[in-house]
């Protein structure tokens, strides 16, 4: 007790002979510069009996001053966590417009170019079904969009209606009632009137729309998180701890006196105690949305997996028409011979609805026209998308540890303190001097012994608890995506795989299909020819659906400049 008695009157002195008569002119100074309009400064020290915050020697402070402060510290600091905050905010909020805008525009170009060719290519019969294709990317987009759709079951459904009208079609001379299309759907797996193509494309469909809404609403939540918790609520242990840091200065009447750094580091770490506790969660998620920006980077690639879905849907229907009597054979055994229609019915027979507008054509014959340049687009698009990926993981990259980095990164020299080239001229707390605490550890149970902070560490802020519920939810919905599983639909498979919707592997998937669906597939000739607008012109007349969902990586890529 002999020591510190000793060191206290030894500061003491020092802090007298700091005060020598000292007037206050340039406290004035420095507050009209700051800003404040007080109604009074003293000229000269004033004794500090009255201050609560601030030491209470000798003083350039009156109690309407350090009130001031500390409403002014409580500014301060809100604006600092805000400004710091500002490019991770941003970054989330201008990634999840464009990628939303750019999926959108896709899915809305590869229906418009579905339509064009359809209608050119099968006329009246495809216009009279239209709705049955409508209604597919009507659903694909509320699929999208956040809408409870089992992708899995939705396109089966296509696929069995498609089958319905088309058989309809085929057998024009009979009466096809609805009991009669309810039997013919039940025949469905065992007929694969469509051949493989409705297995191929549900595999890259699910997969590449798993991946893209999850990584959509990926953004979004990143996005409310940083926007909710950058907006701080300071509690009253951290105003005065603030207010002594950054404004004590003034009354002790060296105005220009940053805090030391470890000083700042320790208010800064109580005042962000529960902040800090984010980051474990955080962390988890950008790695998570990290895995799933190089699914929709690699494995939809429309170099390796891509085809038009026009000409895939197109190649179904032409497997259709030439198993059509061997369909109708099997279906009329299982269901039944239908009741012949009336003559006029059956004259009209199924050259003229879809057989003389409609042949395969060999890889040789292609039209350079509409479809080879619009490839070529989407390819120019693709590389240069390619290119941005790099810039989106580093962003993402970028943002992690943000939260518990974010006392070091408010403490740094120029902003808030001295730096630590002036270990003893900054200001302690107490007066200009070397700072002796030593820095507490992260998150809210390290503050315990806090010299700075009273932190009640029993008492975690629910509102930041919230948010690291919501991350943990979207980082099991995001390894699930990575898995080609939709978390969502869970439940629904009979065989109890765990996946309704999606692949169903549980460790790393395949990237790619396998071997036998890489094999040239011979192409429908279709009329692609006919005006492209100028923003069709940049996605291709013939967009792949599943080079959309490429491109949704790449929309993803291009805009993380």
């Amino acid at each position: 007790s002999h020591t510190i008695l000793c060191t206290f009157s030894v500061l003491s002195v020092a802090a007298r002979a700091d005060f020598k008569a000292r007037n206050c002119s340039e406290v004035r100074e420095a507050c009209v510069g700051k800003g404040f309009s007080f109604t009074q400064v003293p000229h000269l020290e004033i004794p500090g009996e009255h201050l609560r915050i601030c030491p209470q020697g000798n003083t350039c402070c009156t109690l309407e001053m350090e009130d001031k402060f500390g409403q002014q510290s409580k500014q301060d600091f809100e604006n600092l966590v805000d400004e710091m905050s500002h490019e991770l905010r941003t970054t989330f909020v201008s990634r999840h417009k464009r990628f939303d805008e750019f999926f959108l525009e896709l899915l809305e170009n590869t229906e418009r170019s579905l339509n064009e060719m359809f209608v050119r290519t099968y006329g009246k019969p495809y216009m009279q079904n239209s709705e049955v294709f409508e209604n597919l990317f009507a659903e694909l987009k509320r699929y999208y969009t956040g809408g409870n759709v089992n992708l899995e079951e939705m396109l089966n459904d296509f696929w069995s209606r498609l089958l319905e009208r088309m058989f309809t079609l085929l057998n024009s001379q009979y009466v096809i009632t609805e009991d009669y299309l309810e039997c013919i759907s039940k025949y469905t797996d065992q007929l694969k009137p469509f051949g493989d193509v409705p297995r191929k494309l549900k595999a890259q469909v699910t997969r590449a729309f798993i991946a893209a809404r999850t990584f959509v609403q990926g953004l979004s939540v990143g996005r409310e998180v940083a926007q909710r918790v950058s907006k701080v609520s300071s509690t009253p242990a951290c105003i005065r701890a603030l207010t002594k840091m950054l404004y004590c200065t003034f009354c002790r009447g060296m105005p220009a006196v940053k805090p030391c750094k470890n000083y700042c580091l320790n208010v800064m770490k109580g005042c962000l105690a529960n902040q800090a506790d984010l980051d474990p969660e955080w962390n988890q998620y950008i790695d998570a949305m990290l895995l799933v920006a190089q699914r929709l980077e690699g494995p939809f690639n429309i170099e390796s997996v891509m085809e038009p879905i026009d000409v895939k849907i197109s190649e179904a229907i032409m497997n259709m028409q030439d198993n059509s009597a061997q369909v109708s054979y099997r279906v009329f055994q299982g269901c039944g011979q239908p009741k012949p229609a009336g003559i006029t019915r059956s004259a009209r027979g199924v050259s003229d609805v879809f057989n003389a507008r409609f042949r395969p054509y060999s890889p040789e014959e292609r039209p350079t026209t509409a479809a080879g340049t619009s490839l070529d687009r989407l390819r120019i698009v693709w590389s240069t998308m390619q290119h941005s990926v790099v810039d989106i993981k580093e962003k993402l990259k970028l943002s992690k540890k943000f939260w518990s980095n974010l006392p070091e990164a408010m403490c740094v020299e120029d902003r808030v303190t001295a730096g630590n080239a002036s270990d003893e001229d900054c200001w302690n707390g107490h007066t200009k001097g070397r700072y002796f605490p030593e820095v507490q550890k992260d998150g809210l149970t390290n503050q315990v012994n806090n010299p700075e902070v009273s932190v009640d560490i029993t008492r975690p802020d629910t509102f930041i608890r919230q948010q690291i519920m919501a991350l943990r939810v979207m980082t099991n919905k995001l390894k699930n995506a990575y898995n080609g599983n939709d978390i969502y639909f869970q439940d629904s498979s009979d065989e109890g795989s765990g996946s309704g919707s999606g692949s169903g592997c549980t460790e790393v998937c395949p990237t790619y299909m396998d071997g036998a669906d890489a094999t040239e597939i011979p192409v429908v000739k279709a009329d692609r020819s006919g005006p492209v607008g100028d923003s069709a012109s940049l996605y291709a007349p013939s967009v792949a659906l599943p080079a959309m969902l490429a491109l949704s990586a790449l929309a993803l890529h291009r805009q993380w400049r």
